[in-house]
């Protein structure tokens, strides 16, 4: 085989650093973008936060007024002068008292909003209530083993007889008599109807933990155990016969039953807060909406002026290399920093010139709109819009939304018009917070009800939209109250 050497021309696109920096800082959601810029600035001696835009205040030197120290005492209790020096072996606690500020607890300062507090998990709660409670040693291993069998509602996993296979080969003689007997006394600890089976064993425990001066409560403890299943379908004349009440005592019961809480575990799960701040903000001046960028999430950054003049353009040496380096990436820095800036603003703007109705009336006015349309008008690739409006936030009058909130998919009119899908799933959702409970919409009827406004959409459609926003059908939503 023949070696050769052959000339070709040819254009072919790569990214520079400049680039994938750009586009790495597009696409960082706010919080991510700040620890992006405390990096640059620890790494970076050429970069620097400019102090007219930041939010600190420079003071004018006082000048100096030599005054002879005295031990004149304040009505505070501290003293009117601040010695130049302090004496030797001293510190600054012997000569000057520390008082707290008003209303502190203690003398220690305590930053609430940055100090994060951990709550305590179902079973952590459940645990500490163990070590409080009397157990023999083998008793405290079935008790643990079964706490450990709880799941983050309160409900047992599985069944007892598990947590007794589970036990057999730890404990000699283990009999499932003795699991039971330690089930009994889990399930009175807090919260009441913890520990339980299923529902209707939940919602027992917690009526057998009232006082047995309630009214109704017997009646409760029977419709929980033999016909839960009735007043789930609300078959209201069959629960009325079985249970030999009329409609006024019924209501009671069903009153008294509706203050149990069927997920006793819920209210005690660990959630840690996620806090949103929005990259712009939306206000109305002069009868026009206006979209300005929140000066919070990014400071003003510059060149340090005093590090750029000690460069040295004929300069190679080592120092002066890396700092021209170091120079050149700042530049870089800022300029993808105010790139990402100009563009984040851009595609607000378009959207919030779109989308004007949904300011003024809320979610039933949005309009459909899809990444295509935003990307044609900026004249910037569908990729760019997308990483734009990932994880970026809007502050409106309405609340605060993601970008991505605001584009959705479209359903034909009778007009011939195009509705939001988002705006359908704000109709479904005020008519049925509006509807009779007794009688509640069932998916047809919605569907009637909103090509009545005009606007066509199946009832599968209605289907949809409901169960993705977890509504319940029409059966479920039935009450009797």
């Amino acid at each position: 085989m023949k070696q050769s050497f052959h000339l070709r021309l040819g254009q072919q696109m790569t990214m520079t650093p400049q680039l994938q920096q750009a586009i790495k800082l597009l696409q960082m959601s706010t919080l991510d973008l700040q620890h992006e810029i405390e990096q640059a600035l620890e790494s970076n001696m050429m970069l620097e936060i400019s102090e007219e835009e930041s939010g600190f205040q420079t003071l004018e030197p006082v000048p100096e007024k030599r005054t002879e120290l005295s031990d004149q005492v304040t009505s505070e209790g501290s003293q009117t002068e601040i010695p130049d020096e302090l004496p030797i072996d001293s510190s600054w606690e012997d000569v000057f008292e520390f008082s707290p500020e008003f209303g502190a607890a203690n003398s220690e300062e305590v930053e609430f909003e940055t100090q994060s507090s951990k709550t305590s998990s179902l079973l952590d709660h459940l645990l500490w209530q163990l070590d409080l409670t009397k157990f023999s040693e083998r008793d405290h291993a079935i008790a643990v083993a079964i706490i450990d069998s709880i799941d983050e509602d309160g409900y047992l996993i599985g069944s007892l007889e598990d947590v007794y296979q589970g036990l057999k080969g730890q404990l000699d003689d283990l009999d499932l008599d003795e699991v039971q007997a330690v089930l009994h006394r889990i399930q009175h600890f807090d919260p009441p109807g913890v520990a339980a089976a299923d529902l209707g064993d939940c919602l027992r425990l917690q009526l057998s933990q009232l006082p047995e001066c309630t009214p109704y409560r017997e009646e409760a403890l029977t419709l929980v155990t033999r016909h839960l299943d009735l007043l789930a379908h609300h078959e209201r004349s069959k629960l009325m016969r079985r249970l030999g009440l009329n409609e006024h005592a019924l209501n009671e019961v069903v009153a008294l039953i509706r203050t149990l809480d069927p997920k006793p575990g819920a209210r005690l799960k660990s959630e840690s807060s996620e806090y949103v701040i929005p990259d712009v903000y939306v206000v109305k001046k002069n009868g026009k909406w206006q979209v300005n960028l929140n000066p919070d999430i990014a400071p003003k950054l510059r060149i340090n002026p005093f590090y750029s003049s000690m460069i040295k353009r004929a300069d190679d040496s080592k120092d002066n290399v890396c700092m021209k380096d170091h120079l050149q990436e700042a530049r870089w820095f800022i300029k993808s920093l105010n790139s990402r800036n100009d563009t984040l603003l851009r595609v607000a703007r378009s959207i919030v010139e779109k989308q004007a109705g949904f300011l003024e009336h809320g979610s039933i006015a949005m309009k459909p709109m899809v990444l295509k349309e935003i990307a044609e008008e900026l004249e910037l690739h569908e990729s760019t819009i997308s990483r734009v409006t990932t994880q970026k936030y809007m502050h409106t009058p309405q609340g605060i939304y993601e970008f991505k909130y605001f584009f959705s998919s479209h359903v034909s009119t009778e007009g011939g018009g195009e509705c939001s899908s988002t705006a359908i799933r704000a109709f479904i959702k005020e008519l049925i917070a509006n509807e009779n409970p007794i009688k509640p919409l069932s998916d047809s009827k919605i569907a009637d009800l909103l090509n009545e406004k005009g606007i066509n959409v199946a009832r599968r459609t209605i289907a949809k939209y409901r169960e993705a926003m977890l509504i319940p059908p029409s059966s479920e939503r039935k009450r009797f109250l």
